[in-house]
């Protein structure tokens, strides 16, 4: 019995098993993307001026699902300062793009945001810059979450 054969099949089995391209890497970026996940920090820079989100009386989550996000943030103290949003987006490498769809907020409706992410453990690093001119939005943002679910 010539073993020749028996290695080719081995070969070819880990070579397919083991073979990791950018598509399979992307994939499991948007997989690891997928969840529940609590703002535990959010910083704004606008101009020369930073603001810390103070997130010790209001609690922000995002929910992202295979195709489409939401996030809704909920002050303890007055209901009314709660706001909430969502829409699709997608993954690339470490590019993060959201559309905003959903929004009471009329001057941001259907806009794009691109960010930059990284994931690492049960933490979510999200930054990049917001600008939409008709809502005289140009800000910088770094927001940190962690995994609830």
């Amino acid at each position: 019995m010539k073993p020749l054969p028996y290695l080719i099949i081995a070969f070819l089995c880990l070579s397919c098993s083991n073979k990791k391209t950018s598509t399979n890497k992307e994939s499991e970026v948007q997989h690891d993307i997928v969840g529940t996940w609590k703002m535990i920090y959010a910083e704004i820079k606008k101009n020369d001026s930073l603001e810390v989100k103070n997130l010790s009386k209001s609690s922000f989550i995002k929910i992202i699902n295979n195709s489409h996000f939401s996030f809704f943030n909920q002050d303890e103290l007055d209901a009314r300062n709660s706001y909430g949003g969502a829409g699709t987006y997608s993954v690339k490498g470490n590019q993060y793009v959201e559309t905003l769809i959903y929004t009471s907020a009329e001057a941001i409706r259907n806009h794009v945001f691109t960010f930059t992410i990284k994931i690492a453990g049960d933490t979510l690093i999200q930054s990049g810059i917001e600008e939409v001119k008709k809502a005289g939005i140009k800000q910088e943002i770094i927001e940190k979450y962690i995994r609830i679910n």
